[in-house]
């Protein structure tokens, strides 16, 4: 009630974390139904993944009224046109709503938003309010901010920045707040969690879920513990760039997704990560001005080896023809196609040894804290690979670094014989996953 009185008050930025199944997605739906018969408009409904959507909102059932959740929220006699397979409703007034997702929001087209909800913000995109924020703010739209706490990421920093806003509305409401659950509940719930996922990490997702703590570690990260150790160790904060040191790069490559590219120096034993770029739906010659726009002085550009196949939308050349075209054949290198666990442990073997530059790096450094295996819902196990989230982008860039580097430096490369392709190997098109392979 709180938060609703908040936004009928006129308040127009809201931010809140509430326990599981304390209705975080039920007051952002039934807010903005009200909102749009009031004010004709675009409405979005965000969640981290356009392809998780369906199922949690769009063709979700409420168990205590046992009617789907749009059709609670939206019921018919407001609505004119339902759109099944695009998640969209048109209401009487003219306003629209639809359910998207946080990995696709530059892809979005038709008008501009006046209200939007982002569900499980913690897991979502953190680039698609820096994309949506000026065009809410240009046309007087609102935005609410709904999430369960998965480690000190940018929910949290945007939580804690919002306290003593007047502009904005904050609020935490642990499973010891509302009375959801009895105390009994939440015991069999804390054990049930233990025998799934183990003590520690057991412990950490009830801590998370019911109990909204910041600080639980983040479950099923592959990076987060040790990035924390090295944070505590003073190795992230402000790198500065040696001019007298070569300058190294290393590429995930997309179109439609991301491109991101990390920057990096060597110094006997360190790793020096000192800048940080991402961007999407840009061709090669977007990050070939990029990269020459920096004053460094490089040695190496590191690509993934489906750079040799792969295009960017140049007229049928691979990437690698493209790069090579403006950054010069002799400075790009192709990185094997490690194994995936591999290379993850190749990353592992290397961050102790990294400096990052916090400030740079940022955005780069949140997706490796973030960076973490996927979770099977239906057999309580954590599967075999990574969630693909906004995270994987930059998470596999700095995979290729790392894979580099052990390379050049065989006494701390992890457990498995690989062996990077010679550029007239490139050249002659032989990348071939079996021929890359440990």
């Amino acid at each position: 009630m709180a938060l609703w009185t908040a936004l009928e008050a006129g308040c127009k930025r809201a931010i809140y974390t509430f326990h599981r199944r304390a209705g975080k997605d039920d007051v952002g739906l039934h807010w903005t139904a009200a909102a749009a018969m009031q004010r004709p408009g675009t409405y979005w409904y965000m969640l981290p993944q356009a392809s998780q959507a369906r199922k949690a909102i769009w063709d979700a059932v409420d168990p205590h009224t046992g009617k789907k959740r749009i059709d609670w929220a939206f019921p018919e006699a407001i609505r004119k046109r339902t759109r099944n397979n695009e998640m969209y409703l048109e209401l009487a007034n003219g306003s629209t709503w639809q359910v998207v997702g946080s990995d696709n929001f530059n892809s979005l087209v038709g008008s501009p938003p006046v209200g939007c909800v982002f569900s499980e913000w913690s897991l979502s995109n953190p680039s698609a309010w820096s994309y949506l924020r000026p065009i809410l703010r240009e046309n007087g739209g609102w935005a609410l901010f709904n999430f369960t706490p998965r480690g000190r990421n940018h929910a949290v920093q945007m939580f804690e920045g919002a306290k003593g806003d007047p502009d904005w509305f904050v609020q935490k409401l642990s499973a010891k707040d509302t009375g959801v659950f009895s105390p009994d509940d939440l015991e069999k719930e804390r054990l049930e969690y233990i025998r799934e996922l183990g003590q520690d990490d057991g412990e950490a997702r009830f801590r998370q879920e019911y109990l909204c703590d910041f600080d639980a570690p983040l479950v099923g990260s592959y990076y987060a513990r040790i990035i924390a150790d090295i944070e505590e160790a003073g190795r992230i904060g402000t790198v500065d760039w040696d001019r007298l040191l070569p300058v190294h790069t290393a590429w995930d490559l997309g179109y439609t997704d991301d491109t991101a590219i990390w920057f990096y120096q060597v110094a006997r034993q360190e790793i020096r990560i000192i800048d940080y770029y991402q961007a999407s739906g840009q061709d090669i010659v977007h990050y070939a001005k990029h990269i020459q726009s920096k004053p460094y002085t490089y040695a190496k550009h590191n690509v993934p080896w489906d750079a040799v196949p792969k295009t960017l939308a140049s007229g049928g050349k691979s990437i690698l023809e493209q790069l090579a075209a403006h950054l010069g054949i002799n400075s790009i290198r192709v990185v094997p196609n490690l194994d995936l666990q591999d290379g993850i442990q190749a990353v592992r073997a290397i961050l102790p040894r990294c400096w990052f530059d916090a400030g740079r790096c940022k955005q780069g450094l949140e997706a490796l804290r973030q960076y973490q295996r996927e979770w099977d819902e239906d057999r309580k196990v954590f599967k075999p690979k990574p969630l693909h989230n906004w995270a994987s982008h930059p998470s596999d860039g700095f995979r290729y670094l790392a894979v580099s580097y052990t390379e050049d430096n065989p006494a701390v490369k992890p457990t498995g014989v690989f062996r990077a392709p010679t550029l007239n190997e490139a050249w002659a098109g032989q990348s071939h996953a079996d021929e890359m392979r440990i």
